[in-house]
């Protein structure tokens, strides 16, 4: 079984999409054959991906609140409520006519060449949403809860201390052994019951999992302990199914890119590695601790696969955009930041619900899988994407665990006249490379700046090199550089004020537009 596994998890996966199966509950026309669901559901986010690089779909099925599926399960509760703006929920009428979101997804996927996961999310808590006092939306908020209030982290609405995230109240405690039991249980029911390849345990939606932390209190050998139990006991059973079936179930995990980020929030990632507990690594989501090459080492180390996951940038860009139009959730960033992943050697890219922003016709399903097809596209790189706010959400104090740049609007550079300052750039591009192959590379650097009266004021250097002066627009200062001064990997960046600047200028943000004639 073991080689099996080895074998099974070697496969190509060039790009893993998430789906948080939410076409199922919000988005269908109401149709009554079975036939007509099926297809229903299957156009929105997964049947249009036919020919792309998408090899692999996560499919997580609605799993919100600890707990609610809109599989038929045995244990957990079913999602078929129709309430408000759950008016489109086909799952009732799905499971009437004998099928159900999850075996339509193992069927089209295996019909089709894909791989598919089942992806449980291990402590969601979007039922935890208050306002005026009340569930804002009581529908997500399972039964389970409702009957054992013992086992939250807190009454509903409390803020608790350790933790940013205001919905963490409703989280389960992974103290209890109750809850460890019931989360078990529900998994092995799937693994049991449905032709998955492998499940994915995502300890990042949302990263809570001992209610100490959430007081701000530290945690014990005995927490690790108590969830790595839980690990090993998922991965003896997934293995004996495997085994009755001649086929593997792989196991992935999702979680924070820090070794001590996961052991401060109860996971004791390395020992799950070293047990040979895993068989995918999917690193980071809300936030990113460290460059990507630090989990790729890591998985690698141990033998296992590595997919860095890119999610949705919450940065806002500029005051008047919405998140989901900043640049950052755009085409050219998105290549970008898989242009960034190749290059630290991972074995495949992980996309964490673009289908929010991207429909499965979109060029990215089609471009992120490959660098020989990135390499000629336009791109944009930015010092970050994900920002740094969220990494207090799930642990107090957690931005001592951030090894990686975070200039951003939110997280801005302040200078003084005759200050100077310096980030990193981290960029996939190989230069030389692209000039053999005949493609004529082009740079154009641009900084978000508040406060500059005179372009001249702010000198900028690239990897040691000048730029001279830049063209001021509109609070953007603009270079072109030359190709030859950008360094495949990481890149230094320099700022000095001038010191007869008349005021104090904000570094606001850094892109660096890469085009290829």
């Amino acid at each position: 079984m073991k080689e099996l596994r080895k074998q099974a998890a070697a496969r190509q996966r060039r790009i893993i999409m998430n789906n948080d199966g939410n076409e199922v509950v919000y988005r269908c026309e109401q149709v009554t054959d079975q036939e007509a669901m099926v297809e229903e559901i299957l156009r929105h986010h997964t049947s249009p991906l036919q020919g792309s690089q998408v090899d692999t779909i996560f499919y997580c099925d609605w799993s919100s609140g600890f707990g609610l599926f809109t599989h038929q399960s045995n244990i957990a509760e079913v999602f078929t409520t129709r309430e408000g703006i759950f008016e489109h929920n086909l799952t009732a009428d799905l499971i009437a006519s004998g099928t159900d979101p999850l075996e339509i997804m193992v069927d089209y996927c295996h019909q089709s060449g894909i791989e598919i996961f089942w992806s449980m999310r291990m402590n969601d808590v979007h039922d935890g949403q208050v306002q005026d006092g009340e569930l804002y939306y009581p529908q997500l908020f399972p039964q389970f809860k409702n009957g054992h209030p013992e086992y939250l982290f807190g009454s509903q609405g409390q803020r608790l201390p350790g933790v940013g995230e205001s919905r963490a109240w409703s989280a389960v405690d992974y103290g209890q052994d109750e809850v460890r039991e019931r989360a078990f249980a529900i998994i092995e029911d799937v693994c049991r019951r449905y032709q998955i390849d492998g499940i994915e345990l995502d300890f990042f939606r949302h990263c809570l999992f001992f209610k100490e932390v959430a007081y701000g209190e530290p945690l014990t050998q005995k927490h690790l302990d108590k969830m790595t139990e839980f690990v090993q006991r998922v991965r003896g059973m997934a293995d004996e199914v495997g085994a009755s079936r001649q086929r593997p179930i792989l196991i992935a995990v999702r979680v924070p890119d820090s070794l001590g980020y996961c052991s401060a929030v109860g996971l004791d990632l390395e020992t799950w590695l070293a047990q040979d507990l895993l068989d995918l690594l999917i690193p980071s989501g809300y936030f990113q601790l460290n460059p990507w090459n630090y989990s790729v080492e890591l998985g690698h180390s141990y033998g296992v696969q590595v997919y860095p996951c890119l999610s949705e940038s919450r940065v806002q860009g500029r005051p008047d955009a919405e998140w989901q139009d900043d640049i950052r959730n755009q085409t050219e960033s998105m290549r970008a930041r898989a242009a960034n992943i190749w290059n630290s050697g991972a074995d495949g890219v992980y996309l964490f619900n673009y289908h929010h922003i991207f429909k499965p016709t979109a060029s990215i399903w089609r471009e992120l899988g490959d660098p020989e097809t990135l390499q000629p596209l336009e791109k944009v790189y930015h010092v970050t994407v994900r920002g740094d706010r969220a990494v207090r959400s799930y642990l107090r104090d957690g931005e001592e665990f951030i090894n990686v740049p975070t200039l951003s609007p939110d997280h801005p550079i302040e200078l003084t006249a005759g200050e100077a300052a310096e980030t990193t750039l981290a960029c996939g591009e190989d230069v030389e490379d692209a000039t053999e192959k005949g493609l004529k590379p082009g740079l154009r650097l641009r900084v978000c700046v508040e406060g500059l009266d005179k372009a001249s004021h702010l000198h900028v250097s690239l990897n040691g090199q000048p730029q001279g002066d830049g063209t001021l627009a509109d609070e953007w200062l603009e270079f072109a550089a030359a190709p030859t001064q950008l360094q495949r990997g990481d890149n230094d960046m320099a700022f000095q004020l001038a010191p007869d600047a008349g005021q104090p200028v904000t570094i606001k943000d850094l892109q660096l537009w890469v085009t290829h004639d």
